[in-house]
């Protein structure tokens, strides 16, 4: 009976310290005070934080989070190449730091009784709250793009290699690729999930790239789909290497189903060191020498080719004047400076092989392979329609100080037109459609020339300026060629004199 009276008692003694400890613990609804102590069986990740107070947990948990900043993860890419995650590098704090007040609220609210089994149960079974982390997103992702997808190796897609009258299957091969996105979320997720604020090892994931075109793909590319040629005979020798250069880039390329091709993509840069060579192209109105003249050939020849293997045309631009190696509305004009290029799709079910060539009697070829699927008897024909034809008026003269007095060039007038390129299908020698395909419009550019303008003399710089006034190209030649003998004339006497 003592026994039994001594632990009613002490039971009765706990229950009111705890009755005591939880009013004075909080305060109305404002939670835990700074004071509480957490009770025993509760941890944050793997601290075990019973029997502190909220500031002593956060004083644990912050030096938790110092010392972490210390460590290294050994991040495992493709290939097994390694990368090391510094996390003083990634702006790491204390992403929950509530967490510690619900803590300290366990086992402390509800009545006498209720805390007295929430203590025991929690003693008993244990709570264990997430200790979470914050850090900079963008500073994993840099660390993801500089040194982890550096060891991504893209799968090789399966090519064809045309040798003789057949082509020759080239295997692909497979790829290993870290996707940049999935590497960032993984890291992060196992930065506030799993990581425990040491110095570890982790392996992101690698999923394979599996390349395009396997033999039995590649074996239908069989027929010719579409093929056209143009001269290039009147071309000088750098013009001619251009054209080349640039036929010489596009051939043998294999283009996969929904896959787009770009002429520009595949001919860049414009550079001595690849292949191209000082040639005319058109600039504002004018020919002129620039790196890759001559390349705009390659482009439209491609394009006739194309369309008439019936792919679908994404991008295409008609030359600001007329070309003569193609009929009005049938070119396709490439140039850098204004972003112009020429793109297509292959809508097609199979591969295609883009063949490219040219021959020493100067003509550039370009034979578009795959498989035809289109009905037997079907024929595409194209042809011009001139809409508008634009007579050049007057003549115009260009002062041009960066050449001396005395210089000269004369550039012919072109004659423009507005016109419609006709797609035209016939099956079996019956014309069954016939549509408008693009519409292009060429400036008509009357006769130009260029006149030097620079020189120290006034009265010769009066004169040529007088002469440009006029509007006459030929008066203008007249004085600038006066002033170009004079000019050679005193260097042959002063070179006698010597």
């Amino acid at each position: 009976m003592r026994k039994i009276s001594l632990l009613f008692i002490s039971l009765i003694l706990f229950v009111s310290v705890i009755s005591v400890s939880g009013s004075s613990a909080f305060a109305a609804s404002n939670g835990p005070k700074e004071d509480t102590v957490i009770v025993d069986g509760i941890s944050v990740g793997d601290l075990d934080v019973s029997g502190k107070t909220i500031s002593e947990a956060e004083t644990m948990i912050s030096d938790r989070i110092k010392n972490s900043e210390e460590s290294d993860i050994t991040v495992y890419c493709v290939d097994n190449e390694s990368a090391v995650l510094h996390i003083a590098d990634i702006d790491l704090s204390w992403g929950n730091p509530d967490v510690v007040k619900e803590a300290a609220a366990y086992a402390n609210k509800g009545n006498v009784v209720k805390r007295y089994k929430d203590r025991k149960d929690i003693a008993r079974e244990g709570v264990k709250l997430p200790l979470k982390y914050s850090f900079s997103d963008n500073a994993i992702r840099t660390f993801v793009q500089e040194q982890c997808v550096i060891y991504n190796h893209e799968a090789v897609d399966g090519t064809l290699a045309r040798e003789d009258d057949g082509f020759v299957i080239v295997p692909g091969i497979m790829g290993a690729i870290i996707d940049e996105d999935e590497a960032v979320s993984f890291i992060e997720e196992f930065l506030t999930d799993s990581w425990t604020g040491g110095s570890c090892e982790i392996e992101l994931p690698i999923r394979t790239d599996i390349p395009k075109g396997t033999e039995e793909d590649l074996s239908q590319i069989t027929d010719m789909l579409g093929s056209f040629s143009t001269s290039y005979r009147t071309s000088g020798a750098d013009r001619s290497a251009n054209v080349a250069n640039g036929c010489r880039l596009i051939n043998g390329t294999t283009v996969y189903p929904g896959e787009e091709f770009s002429v520009y993509d595949h001919i860049k840069p414009f550079s001595e060191a690849n292949g191209y060579h000082m040639a005319g192209s058109y600039v504002n109105g004018l020919v002129v020498d620039s790196l890759g003249g001559g390349i705009c050939q390659v482009s439209t020849t491609l394009y006739n080719a194309v369309i008439r293997a019936e792919l679908e045309i994404v991008e295409r631009n008609n030359h600001s004047m007329v070309v003569s190696y193609v009929p009005v509305s049938q070119d396709a004009a490439i140039a850098e400076s204004s972003g112009k290029d020429f793109r297509f799709i292959n809508n097609l079910e199979y591969p295609i092989y883009i063949e490219g060539y040219t021959t020493d009697e100067k003509k550039i070829f370009f034979n578009i392979y795959g498989k035809e699927t289109r009905p037997a008897g079907r024929t595409v024909e194209f042809e011009t329609n001139i809409i508008e034809t634009k007579v050049p008026d007057g003549e115009k003269i260009i002062a041009d100080a960066s050449k001396p007095v005395g210089f000269s060039s004369v550039q012919s007038a072109h004659t423009g037109y507005k016109a419609e390129l006709i797609k035209i299908v016939k099956e079996n020698g019956t014309e069954i459609s016939r549509e408008v395909f693009n519409t292009s419009n060429y400036n008509a550019v009357p006769r130009t020339a260029v006149i030097g303008t620079a020189t120290g003399d006034e009265e010769a710089a009066s004169q040529i300026q007088e002469a440009i006034a006029t509007g006459s190209i030929d008066y203008a030649r007249s004085v600038a060629g006066a002033y170009a003998a004079a000019a050679a004339a005193a260097a042959a006497q002063a070179i006698g004199e010597q």
